[in-house]
């Protein structure tokens, strides 16, 4: 899972990005600072992994992982090549989903594009500078479509379903606002489509460390526009992430508390990012190996499996199972318990992977 960090420049997204990958992009105050993008692997923390390893003593102790990508600053004009323009834009359509870092905190020393704190404002130079790339796109596949699409009805179905999306973009709002009303197909061509304001988004309301826990009147306008484009959106100061990064567990825990912030950035990122897409995590557990593996909420026990290896899922059996939760609160965190009191289950090809399952698949070679 690959998610791109855009923002304007000098809104905090390469101090937010060093902080969360400890990766040590460039991060210095004027724009640009950011050409090509830097690209961290960031360990998910799971307390569900950890405590498994304990329990285990496991030769290996796995996390599942997400792939940050810092990318450069857009401006004003980036659809029609401005700044690093179509080279950023190009950057964005790699990535699964966008994390759009907003600048919510004053500081006369940082200076801001457009020389006043606005975060509405940002919001839309960036949601329009996509929109505009995306118009550009839908401009030449429908007229590319309509041609062949008198004698095809199905292309036909296609260019209506371009011209709606064109219509929403016209209005000045992202393709992704459309999503809710289209059905299982249509939402799949969209999909396919591209678009950059159609890919799934996080605002990052970036705020100053007075306001870490709370937030400010900044934050709360950027929280209250994420809500209505039915994005998702998380309060972090970007200073502290970076302050933190440095420190051990329970040192962070420690300082955090001492701050009244209840999680750190990364945490509300990760759990933000996994909502966005839809995304939960299974376990398998053992002396050789605990491991947490990421797969779509929906996913069938043999297609879980198959996230293990192919041959998991061709010669799928079944998959024993048991809740993380039920697992340590009712078996004190034993499997001979599990089977005892008859709550290690076992499931067949249509069962439904449950985020926090410890599954053990059983399988013909």
């Amino acid at each position: 899972m690959k998610l791109g960090i855009v923002g304007l420049p000098n809104v905090g997204k390469s101090t937010l990005f060093n902080a969360i990958t400890k990766a040590g992009a460039e991060a210095a105050n004027y724009p640009f600072c950011t050409i090509e993008p830097n690209v961290g692997v960031v360990t998910v923390p799971d307390k569900r992994v950890t405590k498994l390893h304990e329990l285990y003593n496991s030769k290996r102790t796995i996390y599942t992982t997400i792939e940050f990508c810092d990318i450069a600053g857009l401006v004003k004009g980036a659809s029609k090549g401005e700044g690093l323009g179509n080279k950023f834009l190009g950057h964005i359509r790699e990535t699964a989903a966008i994390v759009h870092v907003v600048r919510c905190f004053e500081d006369e020393n940082i200076v801001h594009v457009s020389g006043k704190i606005d975060p509405l404002d940002d919001i839309d130079t960036i949601n329009t500078e996509l929109i505009l790339s995306d118009m550009e796109v839908l401009d030449r596949r429908i007229a590319k479509a309509s041609k062949a699409a008198r004698n095809d009805k199905e292309l036909a179905k296609e260019v209506e379903i371009m011209k709606k999306v064109y219509a929403v973009l016209e209005d000045g709002k992202s393709a992704r606002t459309i999503s809710d009303d289209l059905d299982e197909d249509e939402h799949a061509f969209v999909q396919s489509l591209d678009l950059l304001s159609f890919k799934p988004i996080i605002y990052v309301a970036n705020v100053g460390e007075d306001d870490a826990a709370t937030g400010n009147e900044y934050s709360k306008k950027v929280e209250e526009f994420a809500e209505q484009e039915g994005a998702r959106s998380v309060t972090i100061c970007a200073e502290i992430e970076e302050e933190i990064s440095e420190l051990e567990d329970d040192e962070k825990a420690e300082y955090l508390q001492e701050l009244g912030i209840e999680e750190s950035g990364l945490d509300k990122l990760v759990k933000a990012s996994y909502s966005l897409l839809n995304l939960i995590s299974f376990l398998t557990a053992g002396e050789d190996e605990v491991r947490a593996w990421t797969i779509t909420d929906g996913t069938k026990a043999p297609q879980a499996a198959g996230k293990i290896h192919t041959d998991f899922e061709r010669g799928f059996i079944r998959a024993e199972t048991i809740s993380y939760d039920t697992f340590m609160n009712e078996c004190d965190g034993s499997m001979t318990k599990a089977k005892e009191k008859g709550l290690l289950r076992s499931e067949g090809k249509d069962y439904v992977v449950k985020d926090g399952d410890i599954i053990t698949f059983l399988f013909n070679v």
